[in-house]
């Protein structure tokens, strides 16, 4: 028989070492990994789909035959993009769905100057909040008045990535103005664990 050792591997490190090995001090005092709460998409889709069905039953109620109308929204990455390309994304959708697309709104995407908590959200692509976006507020105002039954958009990023601020939006278009979004990329269902 051969027997085969193996070299034990010491997590603790020498005691000999003084802090003087800046790698060693950096690893010793390095902050955390901030916790990440765990994916809502699931809460999320369902909502959305709640708000989409009421909205749904509410024109059969009225009219069956009236098409669901649906406002198009996009917001764009900088001043010299166009949202084009989502525009025709949203009309493709929009008419595979038998929704009746009206105006169409975009914003572009500017981002906030944050201070960087540890453990916190802050510094991932923050951008200003829907409700501070000059075309988003032409949605809600069109929604309030009563000229739409919801908006389409490309995806969720588009209105918020921070799960809270999304919720807050369907929430509020939902409960307070019977209205639904529709996304053409529906949330990342959430991962296995």
């Amino acid at each position: 028989m051969i027997a085969v050792s193996s070299p034990r591997i010491s997590l603790r490190g020498a005691r000999d070492r003084t802090d003087a090995d800046p790698v060693r001090t950096q690893e010793r005092y390095r902050e955390p990994a901030p916790l990440e709460r765990p994916a809502r998409s699931g809460e999320l889709v369902r909502l959305r789909q709640q708000f989409r069905r009421e909205a749904t039953e509410r024109r059969d109620r009225r009219s069956g035959d009236r098409r669901l109308r649906v406002l198009a929204y996009s917001l764009v990455t900088s001043r010299s993009a166009t949202p084009d390309e989502d525009w025709n994304t949203l009309q493709a959708e929009a008419e595979q769905r038998g929704y009746a697309m009206g105006a169409r709104f975009h914003d572009v995407a500017v981002p906030v100057t944050t201070t960087y908590l540890p453990g916190s959200g802050a510094g991932r692509g923050v951008y200003t909040p829907p409700w501070k976006r000059p075309g988003w507020g032409e949605v809600e105002r069109l929604i309030r008045g009563g000229f739409a039954d919801g908006v389409i958009v490309l995806d969720r990023h588009n209105i918020s990535s921070d799960d809270d601020e999304y919720r807050a939006v369907i929430k509020e278009l939902g409960e307070r103005y019977q209205a639904f979004i529709h996304l053409v990329i529906p949330e990342k269902p959430p991962g296995p664990t």
